[in-house]
Order: structure tokens, then C-alpha cells, then sequence
């Protein structure tokens, strides 16, 4: 396979992906923001549960990939050796709170955007230069120092990757292969218990079907970039959904195109915008939508910022980390996503009591 081909494969199985995804996000009003504060606010857990049921999809689908030996997820991001527990956790809780202010998460932004939402055009902005700037530009060198102050060397203590599996085997002392199997199959049944345990969510056909597609989704990616595009003489990195750091080098992509090669996460961000668009135009739900007022302006550019910031020091957002990063079990990806619910939580206490003395106190008094 040359070059020009494996790019090209690429290309278009993330544009496939993100069509999909974004389609389906549109049509099912798929938002994990919006479900932790059904949750918190409401009481209805449905559409918290349907991103929890993505993760179990994705996380069944990707250990057979891994367990059949197709892929190899050591080669991907999130099961490094170094483990940046810290930036999982302060990332997490960043990431979390600013999407609260932002009414959205990255795919939900991507989602609004193709749905004819210009406030999301300004989010989305601001989450690719800040991160852009975390990753490579003023912010950088204040990460890197962080990381190098607060990851830990797990190779150091003996471990090959920072999987639960590989972590269980080796506080348990027991066979790797076997950890990793029934860490797998815990994990996935907790997840499903969880969800179905809920009876207004199995009636709900929407969010049983945003689940199990936006799963299917990340399992894709790990097929297209792991299996159909592999190649010796042109590798490809082993990836799947995931967009903050996409959001970021697709707006590089814009403004340096020649010459440069699109990835399948920059891919995935076009088909997220081009899927909603379809599906908003075919259903009728386009509608352009812009700031209420100069608060509403504010809360979104900060929402975007801590967004921006969080999810380049946790690695990932409600789907990179949430869906993506769990669907290997890695620890820090564990780590996020559980930071991400608690920093979103805190989020919605703060915008519904309207101070962070508010929030604390809903957070940690009253419960």
C-alpha cells in the first residue's frame, strides 16, 4: 500500500466515522454534558447512560479487536508507561467544568456547529487555538514541567503499559492475560448493569441507539487506522475518536494545507460538522444561532479555554477519554473520565446556584 493510499484510507474511513457520529449525535441529541445535568437537575439519567453505554460498546468491541490480536493497544496513546495520573485527574476536573459553561463538550460543539450554531463556530475557535497552544505553543513549556514533576515511570515498577489488567496482575500476582480478561469483562458488566439497570432507559430507542452507534464509532476507528490502513513501509498511528487535540491540528490543517496530510482525527472532525449538517438540513432542525447577551459571550470563551486547556492535560475529552481511552482500560483514561463527571457535576452546581461558594457547598455539604 503506498503512501498516497494509506493517507487516502485514512481520510476517509475517519470521514466515514465522523458522519456517522455526527449524524447520530444530531438526531439523537447524544451529550454527556447534557446528561449530567439531566441527571443532577432532572433526575433522568437517559442520556448519561447512553454515553456510558458507548463506552461499554466501545470497550467490549475493542478488547475482542485487542484479544484476537488484530490490534495491539499498547502502541496506542493512552496505554503509555508514563502515567500522567495528576493530569487526568486536574485535567478532567478542568475540562469538566468548562463544558458546563459552554452547554457542550467538543462533539456536542462540532455537532451545534454543522446545526447552524455560530456561538459553537467561536467555541470551537478558541478550544483549537488554546489547545494548539498547550500542546506546542506559550503553554507548553508549563506543561511539560508539570508532566515531568508529576507523571510516574511505570516501566520503572516492572509494567509494560498502565492497563487495569496489567495493574491487577501485578498487585494480585497473577497471569497478565488472565487479569486483562476478566478486568475486561468486570468493567464491561458494571458498565451494562448500570445502564439497563434503569427502566426508562431501555424505552428509550434514542438513547439506546445513540449508545450502541457512537460505540460502534470508536470501534470503527480503531479497524480503520489499526487494521485496514495498516502498513510496515508507511505506519500509521493506532487511534480512534477522539477531538480536542483534533479540533486544535484541523485548524493547522486549514491554514497549512499544502503539503500537509489530514489524520483521521482532523478527518473525523469534518465528517462530526458534515453528519450534523445532513441530518439537521433533512430533519428540519437547522436553525443559526448566536449569543443571548455579553454574559452569554463570556461564559462560552471561558468554557472554551478550560476546555481547550483540560483536555490537552488529561489527554482527551467525554470521547477521547471517556469512550475512546476507557475502551483500553487504561488507568489514566479511567482516572479522566471519572474527573470529567465530577468536574462537570461541580459545573452545574456552579451555573445553577450562580457562585463557586454555591457549587462547594451543593458539592460537598448537601450532597
Amino acid at each position: 500500500m503506498s503512501g498516497l493510499a494509506t493517507a487516502t484510507i485514512v481520510g476517509i474511513g475517519g470521514v466515514a466515522a465522523g458522519l456517522v457520529f455526527g449524524a447520530t449525535a444530531q438526531r439523537t441529541n447524544f451529550c454527556t454534558m447534557g446528561g449530567i445535568a439531566d441527571r443532577v437537575l432532572m433526575g433522568d439519567g437517559r442520556r448519561l447512560r447512553a454515553w456510558v453505554l458507548a463506552t461499554a460498546v466501545a470497550l467490549i468491541g475493542t478488547q475482542v479487536l485487542s484479544f484476537s490480536g488484530r490490534i495491539d493497544l499498547n502502541h496506542s496513546i493512552y496505554l503509555t508507561t508514563n502515567f500522567g495520573w495528576l493530569g487526568a485527574i486536574v485535567g478532567g476536573l478542568v475540562f469538566g467544568f468548562g463544558m458546563t459553561l459552554t452547554g457542550g463538550c467538543p462533539s456536542r460543539t462540532l455537532v451545534r456547529l454543522g446545526g447552524g450554531n455560530l456561538k459553537s463556530l467561536v467555541v470551537v475557535l478558541v478550544i483549537a487555538i488554546v489547545a494548539y497552544m498547550t500542546l506546542r505553543g506559550l503553554i507548553a513549556p508549563g506543561r511539560i514541567a508539570f508532566e515531568g514533576v508529576a507523571n510516574v515511570d511505570l516501566s520503572a515498577r516492572g509494567l509494560h503499559s498502565q492497563s487495569l489488567g496489567e495493574v491487577v496482575a501485578a498487585i494480585l500476582g497473577i497471569g497478565a492475560r488472565t487479569a486483562r480478561v476478566g478486568a475486561a469483562v468486570l468493567v464491561a458488566a458494571a458498565l451494562l448493569f448500570f445502564c439497563f439497570k434503569d427502566p426508562s432507559f431501555r424505552r428509550s430507542p434514542a438513547n439506546l441507539a445513540a449508545g450502541v452507534v457512537i460505540g460502534l464509532t470508536v470501534i470503527a476507528g480503531w479497524v480503520v487506522t489499526g487494521i485496514v490502513a495498516s502498513d510496515e513501509f508507511e505506519p500509521v498511528p493506532l487511534a480512534s475518536i477522539t477531538l480536542v487535540a483534533p479540533v486544535a491540528e484541523s485548524l493547522q490543517y486549514l491554514m497549512t494545507y499544502t503539503g500537509a496530510t489530514i489524520s483521521f482525527g482532523v478527518a473525523v472532525v469534518g465528517g462530526i460538522i458534515a453528519g450534523s449538517f445532513l441530518m439537521a438540513v433533512a430533519t428540519g432542525a437547522f436553525r443559526p444561532e448566536s449569543f443571548v447577551d455579553r454574559n452569554d459571550l463570556v461564559r462560552h470563551l471561558v468554557g472554551a479555554a478550560l476546555m481547550g486547556v483540560g483536555g490537552v492535560f488529561a489527554l482527551g475529552c467525554t470521547i477521547g477519554q471517556g469512550v475512546t481511552g476507557v475502551s483500553t482500560l487504561a488507568l489514566g483514561s479511567i482516572i479522566a473520565w471519572l474527573s470529567i463527571i465530577a468536574g462537570g457535576y461541580v459545573g452545574v452546581k456552579y451555573l445553577e446556584g450562580g457562585s463557586f461558594a454555591d457549587a462547594f457547598r451543593a458539592t460537598f455539604i448537601h450532597g
